[in-house]
């Protein structure tokens, strides 16, 4: 029977972090990335759709990425997170991918993107809230792949700078500069499909 104590004492969460699942996978426990596979599998695949706009081939590349952490594991390090280490693979997968399939980007559907719920909208809203969805989507498709990629890392994987700084190997001002560039490069892209007049 538990003591008093014992039993008002808080209880640890008992799921391995990330980077202990992946030591046990360097380790040779390779049934441990289902688990890594598990929790970060969607946050890359909304990495991928939002760089390439195509749901299918994200689907592919988060494959892809969790092959290279398999192939690669033996070159994990202990320093650093987890999450830093995937996403430079998965920049990794997407050059490649961008080099075998060069061609102009591809708006994605506005059903894409992450669509907050309203109590009851009104339908002219509703009609309002899918355009500038699919403007803002068009204009993240326009931008050149670097700018793509530093803005989905920040703003929708929410790396911080400095693990952005990393992955790119500039300096956290540096990483910074980029961000606020390809930001700026959005609003404006944006801001000039909604002036353009409809076909």
């Amino acid at each position: 029977m538990l003591s008093p104590a014992a039993a008002l004492s808080p209880v640890s969460d008992p799921s391995p972090s990330d980077h202990e699942l992946m030591i046990a996978v360097r380790a040779g426990e390779v049934a441990r990335l289902g688990d890594l596979f598990e929790r970060h599998q969607l946050p890359l695949f909304g990495f991928f759709v939002r760089l390439t706009s195509d749901r299918t081939t994200a689907e592919d590349l988060v494959q892809a990425v969790f092959h290279r952490v398999l192939k690669y594991r033996r070159t994990y390090r202990d320093e650093g997170k987890f999450s830093a280490w995937l996403y430079h693979l998965a920049r990794r997968v997407a050059a490649d991918h961008s080099r075998r399939h060069a061609r102009a980007p591809i708006a994605a559907d506005p059903a894409d993107l992450p669509d907050p719920v309203d109590e009851a909208p009104h339908a002219g809203e509703q009609t309002a809230r899918a355009e500038d969805i699919a403007f803002m989507q068009t204009a993240l498709a326009a931008l050149p792949l670097d700018q793509r990629e530093v803005l989905i890392l920040h703003r929708f994987q929410h790396l911080r700078y400095d693990e952005i700084a990393r992955l790119l190997n500039v300096s956290v001002g540096a990483a910074k500069v980029r961000a606020h560039r390809a930001l700026s490069a959005l609003r404006d892209h944006y801001f000039k499909l909604r002036r353009e007049p409809a076909a």
